[in-house]
């Protein structure tokens, strides 16, 4: 075992704590090259011993619009205070965006604009339908093409000074190391979209002035100057945690942070924690198994529901379903599911005990599934939804928190997510080993890695809406292919041309041209494939989400093995943020690694 492993092997035993048998059990693929990830950490909850930085970046103060751009309420004029005129220019942005015919949306931005407005606007200001914003809309739309048509040289002037700015905000120095920091930019005002149909969008997110920052850095280190005329609302040297800096966001009342970027030590640190505990359910996954397919036969109503769904966590890749306040968008998961989201089939196209599920699931994605289960499930489901009513809960014994407290005690760090981890990097690790052949080329590769990557996302259900380039770019797509296919008959004309001038009068300078004629056709024959797998890998992803399982799920030590194994080049499979992410799996997995 290697220093590096050796070292992330204290960071975990203060998480994940595995029995004696696991303990022993060496990976071979475990072998990894020392590197900066190798310095130990404490295992009493300590992240850091110093950290120093220059604390966030805000935005720009409120730029009042030109004279001659004009709001207009009624037919006529009128001149907004620089408050509420400032708000106007949020929703004036939108216009051409769907949300702003949103009933929801224009509810929330109304109630809130006039909060902030004067007694005076609010006398003349009364309803949203009277009020014309085309002026302000044009205004930004022509700066956006103004923007977009910079010269070159405008452009790079821009770019040093986002640079400058980067420089002097984007890194801090902890136990020494000059660490990139994430997004060090304090958002700006504007309004709240929410995601999915959430009853509080187009609410006011005010702006964040240095009084409501809490800055975290050690004690001794240089403090963080606030702007001028503006004091922090609290600086403290909590080395328990990871922020530098952190606030209280106005609409749903939750705390945001300054971090680490990904690619940072500490962050690194807890992916490799988070997927070594999902590799090492690996080896206890069998007999939690058996413990919840037990529970389907329980005397006690709480250890079926538990039971029941564990299966449905364990096998459909379910989230848990934590409880949410009313006024958040109407998703649920597994724990928060309702009578009116399963419906009950002893026999559907054919197979036996079908389990019909109809919700809306994170981020208001619709989770639609017709799916056989276990009989002893389909039972107990008819069992949880006697005598209640559609909207009554299915699992009304068991909340997430107890679900978790359960698993965590048949193994250490164990909790419903980690089911998700673990069958998703256990499916791509699976698919890979299926689909992968020798003898492909490097973009056939690509396809079925990328394959298997989709299987991942449908298990877990990662979907998007159709880009909007999407038709044009296949469209390009075609026709190059349709280019690409004329050039080979061309091609394979004047090849048999070739052999036919060579044939009759043999010659070294017939002969080469025929070899040459012969290599034009194949690399053409090559382009033309690539072409059609490009083509293929794009109409599969239409409707699929890759880049989320990737992220969040999917053990990138899987993917980097994988990569050097089939030489395959990283940035093939990884983007630039991907790989500055997961530079510490790429620093430290060997091609024998298996999840």
């Amino acid at each position: 075992m290697s220093r590096y492993r050796r070292a992330f092997a204290r960071v975990a035993s203060a998480c994940v704590k595995p029995n004696r048998r696991v303990a022993v059990q060496a990976r071979k693929s475990d072998v990894v090259r020392t590197s900066r990830w190798e310095e130990g950490k404490s295992s009493d909850g300590q992240k850091w011993t110093t950290l120093e930085h220059n604390g966030p970046l805000f935005p720009p103060e409120y730029e009042p619009l030109p004279n001659n751009v004009v709001f207009y309420y009624s037919g006529e004029a009128f001149k907004l205070g620089l408050a509420s005129e400032e708000i106007a220019t949020f929703y004036a942005k939108m216009l051409d965006h769907e949300y702003t015919t949103k009933e929801v949306f224009q509810k929330n931005f109304f109630n809130d604009w006039r909060e902030e407005m004067t007694e005076d606007e609010r006398k003349v200001i009364k309803k949203l339908s009277k009020c014309n914003f085309s002026e302000l809309h044009a205004y930004f739309v022509n700066k956006a093409e103004e923007k977009k048509n910079m010269t070159k040289e405008e452009k790079q002037a821009l770019k040093e000074d986002n640079a400058k700015l980067t420089e002097q905000y984007g890194f801090c120095f902890l136990d020494g190391h000059r660490e990139k920091i994430g997004n060090f930019r304090v958002e700006p005002p504007g309004l709240f979209r929410g995601r999915g149909e959430h009853p509080k969008m187009g609410k006011l997110k005010k702006r964040i002035q240095p009084e409501d920052i809490t800055i975290n850095c050690s004690k001794g280190s240089r403090i963080p100057g606030p702007p001028q005329g503006h004091k922090w609302r609290k600086v403290q040297h909590d080395n328990t945690v990871t922020w530098l800096a952190s606030w209280v966001e106005n609409i749903q009342g939750h705390p945001k942070y300054i971090m680490l970027n990904p690619s940072s030590k500490l962050k690194g640190e807890k992916d490799w924690q988070k997927y070594e505990t999902a590799r090492n359910l690996k080896l206890r996954v069998d007999s939690i198994r058996r413990q919840y397919q037990s529970d389907w036969s329980s005397h006690e109503m709480r250890n079926r529901q538990r039971g029941v769904a564990l299966y449905f966590i364990d096998k459909l890749a379910l989230r848990a379903g934590n409880e949410k306040e009313d006024d958040t968008a109407d998703t649920v998961g597994c724990c928060s599911l309702r009578v009116e989201h399963i419906t009950l089939h002893k026999e559907l196209d054919g197979k036996e005990w079908v389990v019909e599920f109809d919700f809306l699931g994170k981020d208001s994605i619709r989770y639609y599934n017709k799916v056989p289960v276990e009989k002893r499930v389909f039972k107990n489901l008819k069992l949880f939804m006697e005598n209640k009513d559609p909207d009554d809960d299915l699992f009304d014994r068991i909340n997430t928190t107890y679900l978790n407290k359960n698993l965590n005690e048949s193994m250490a760090g164990l909790t419903a997510k980690v089911f998700r981890t673990f069958n998703a990097s256990t499916t791509l690790q699976d698919q890979l080993n299926i689909m992968t052949k020798e003898d492909m080329t490097v973009e056939e590769k690509i396809l079925a890695y990328n394959r298997a990557n989709r299987a991942v996302a449908i298990l877990c259900n990662h979907q998007r809406a159709a880009p909007k380039t999407f038709e044009k770019s296949m469209q390009l797509l075609q026709e190059k292919i349709k280019k690409k296919k004329e050039q080979i008959e061309l091609a394979k004309r004047e090849l048999k041309e070739a052999k036919n001038a060579h044939r009759e009068r043999p010659s070294d300078k017939s002969k080469n041209l025929v070899a040459k004629k012969e290599k034009v056709l194949k690399r053409l024959q090559e382009q033309l494939k690539k072409l059609q797998l490009q083509m293929t890998d794009k109409e599969e992803n239409k409707v699929i989400a890759l880049g989320t399982s990737k992220l969040n799920y999917l053990d990138p030590r899987i993917t980097v093995a994988w990569c050097k194994k089939h030489k395959v080049p990283i940035e093939k499979i990884y983007n630039k943020t991907q790989r500055d992410k997961f530079a510490w799996a790429i620093d430290m997995t060997d091609e024998d690694f298996e999840f």
